[in-house]
Formats: C-alpha cells, structure tokens, sequence
C-alpha cells in the first residue's frame, strides 16, 4: 500500500509518555532548584556590599535630615564647640552655618574672592588674621562670633541681615536661602538633639594605638570647646556628636554616652541603646 500522503491543513497527535521516574527526576531537580536560588538570595541579602560606599556623615533632626561629607561634618561640629565655649545661643550657631554653607559649603578652602580664605572666606587685607591663622577652623570661627556679637540686636536680626553685618559681603542677600539647612545642624552639632550625628568611614588599619588616637581626639576637643568635663545632657551629645563627626580623622570605631553608643559599621544604621556610659563622660574607642 502506498503511503499516504500528508495534506495540508492536517494535523498529527504525538502523545508522549514519561515513566514515573524521569517526572520525579524532574521535580527533584525544580525543587533543589528553587531551593539553590532562595539559599542564594538570603545569602546575598545578609552579605555586606562588595563595593563599600565613601565616608560619609548623616543627620536626623526634628527640622529636618542632611548629608555631609566628614570634613563638612568636622567643621560644623567645631563651629559648635566654639560657640558652646563662648557660651552663646542657638540662634548665633544658626547664623554662623548659614555663613558657611554660603561661603564655603562648610569647607575649609585656601583660596577664594582676592584673598579670601577658609570656612568663612575672610580676608588678611581685611584685618581678619593672617592666612594661616584664617585656615585654622577654631581661629576662624572665633574671629566671626567676635564680630557677630559686636551687631547690635542680632539674635533679633534676620539671618542674612545679621550675616552680612559681619562679611559685608558684595552679596549678603544669599545667606538666606541657608537658614533651613542652618538650623538642622544646629540643632544636631550643638547638643540639642542627642544621637543626631551618625557616621560610616570606610575600615583600615588603626595606627596609631588606640589610647593615643583617643587622647589626640580630646585634646583636638579642647581647643574649641576648652573644658571638656560634662556638666548637662546638652553639653554631653555636643561632646558625642563632635566625636562621631571626628571618627574617620581619628579612627574612631565607638563612641558612647547615655545608655546609648555609635559604632563605625556601614549596616549600623545609628546610634543604639547599648553600652554602660552614663551622662557624666563620653566613652571613646
């Protein structure tokens, strides 16, 4: 019999048999499949990132958050040491950001307008101090809040009109837009607000030995905040903060204070109550 041909439009019908084996071969394999890529994915999730980020330093406020980097956290803690040791209001520390941000963004830079130098781009020919006294942040800022006390009524002024009493900038209307930024800092940097400073440097290894490292710290501390003894929860975050803000510089890795401590890990996700530290002294590490 000749085959039969094959027309179009005709369908064929393959029915394929699989033994009970090969289909329980095949759900073993589905199941340690999914079971490989669950294990996998929890794996990956617990696992600190392959590419750790930069320095960085982040606060939390009531006003509001910021982002800094470690030196314009270091110099806004030290703006706040400073005026904490002239004893002088919030209000002052406001106005002293709000300079800076204008300014410098809060760094500490060589060169500027003419001669114009550092956080609070002051001027040698202007009688401000020499250049090298000026890139001293300490110095710097208390030229300005010798100055800003000198305006009559500024703690009533408007931000930028009590700024500008003091820089005579060509510009001084700028240094408004800062003021929300400006009391975010303050209220974390002066103490106000207790664990609002967190931040993360990237590890390395601690050189020198860690009592030198701390003791370098407390006296850096010193120069702008004078004594150092805690005698108010406020003066005692602002010693807390200055320190994490100082972390990366001295190699940190703890810092506690009232029942609460900060450490340098990138997952840490700020402070955490732990630690023995009370509200008389600041543990550091």
């Amino acid at each position: 019999m000749a085959p039969e041909l094959i027309r179009p439009g005709r369908f064929f019908r393959v029915r394929l048999r699989f033994s009970r084996g090969v289909i329980t071969i095949a759900i073993i394999v589905v199941v340690l499949a999914v079971g490989v890529s669950v294990g996998l994915y929890l794996l990956l999730k617990r696992a600190k990132p392959l590419v750790l980020p930069e320095a960085y330093c982040a606060l939390r406020t009531p006003e509001g958050a910021l982002s800094l980097d470690p030196e314009q956290a270091q110099i806004s803690a030290t703006i706040a040491a400073v005026a904490a040791r002239r004893r002088l209001p919030e209000r002052a520390v406001v106005i002293a950001y709000g300079t800076a941000l204008q300014e410098s963004k809060l760094r500490n830079l060589a060169w500027g307008d003419r001669d114009s130098v550092g956080v609070f781009q002051q001027r040698e020919s202007q009688g401000w101090g020499r250049k090298k006294q000026l890139m001293d942040p300490v110095y710097a800022t208390n030229k300005f809040f010798a100055a800003l006390v000198k305006v009559k009524n500024y703690r009533k002024l408007p931000m930028a009109e009590a700024a500008q009493a003091v820089q005579r900038s060509a510009g001084g209307y700028a240094y408004a837009q800062h003021e929300q930024d400006a009391k975010i800092l303050a209220a974390a940097f002066t103490g106000r607000v207790p664990k609002a400073v967190d931040c993360w440097y990237p590890p390395g290894k601690q050189t020198p030995e860690p009592q030198a490292r701390t003791a370098e710290a407390r006296k850096q501390l010193a120069r702008a905040l004078g004594d150092t003894t805690i005698t108010t929860k406020k003066r005692g975050w602002l010693v807390a903060s200055w320190s994490v803000a100082h972390a990366e510089k001295f190699r940190l890795r703890r810092v506690g204070y009232s029942g609460a401590t900060w450490v340098n890990a990138v997952d840490a996700d700020g402070w955490k109550k732990a630690g023995q530290a009370g509200d008389a002294a600041v543990e550091l590490s």
